[in-house]
């Protein structure tokens, strides 16, 4: 990106938000010629960005994890650790349920890399950590929980909802069981 002009650095800016935006409406089989559109750039744009689906959505992908890891880091040093930890995993679930078929449609490409995806797992647990041990801190997590748990509880749930009327609540509800438990308290 360094050493492009400056529209074309705002081009490509645009069309990422754009693109993450069908993402999450649309799923993986977001049209390129409606993201074009939206962006306001022709297609010939968008694809001297991203040759193909795949390059898009790879870049979708990583732009997310980058803006999860920054929240992490934002919301790190918070008052209240437990509401902090509990932010983030909503943005988190967010994120989960709006990349609905986007690892299969890398994995149909030819681009689904397990070490990429072991990559970012540890970045996010990474990003993670700092908020996950405050909130252990102050006693608003139980002994054990790891960040690695948080994080596959958060993508079963958005594994297990993407195919209902509307996934992001569902897994939003869900998450939010898994934290209040399912015993009644007494």
């Amino acid at each position: 990106m360094t050493g492009q002009r400056a529209d074309a650095r705002r081009n490509y800016a645009r069309i990422l938000a754009v693109a993450e935006a069908e993402v999450a409406a649309h799923g993986a089989d977001a049209s390129l010629e409606q993201i074009a559109r939206v962006a306001g750039v022709g297609s010939a744009t968008v694809r001297r960005h991203f040759p193909g689906r795949p390059a898009l959505l790879a870049a979708v992908f990583g732009e997310r994890i980058e803006a999860l890891c920054a929240r992490a880091a934002e919301l790190a040093g918070a008052v209240d650790a437990r509401a902090a930890l509990l932010e983030w995993l909503g943005a988190f679930t967010d994120y989960a349920a709006s990349a609905r078929g986007l690892a299969d449609a890398l994995v149909q490409d030819g681009l689904y890399d397990p070490e990429h995806v072991n990559v970012c797992s540890v970045k996010l647990a990474g990003a993670l950590e700092p908020l996950l041990r405050h909130a252990a801190q102050a006693g608003a997590v139980a002994p054990g929980v790891t960040a690695a748990d948080l994080i596959a509880l958060v993508t079963g749930v958005a594994l297990a909802t993407e195919h209902h009327p509307d996934p992001a609540a569902e897994a939003h509800r869900l998450l939010a069981l898994a934290v209040a438990g399912v015993s009644p308290r007494g």
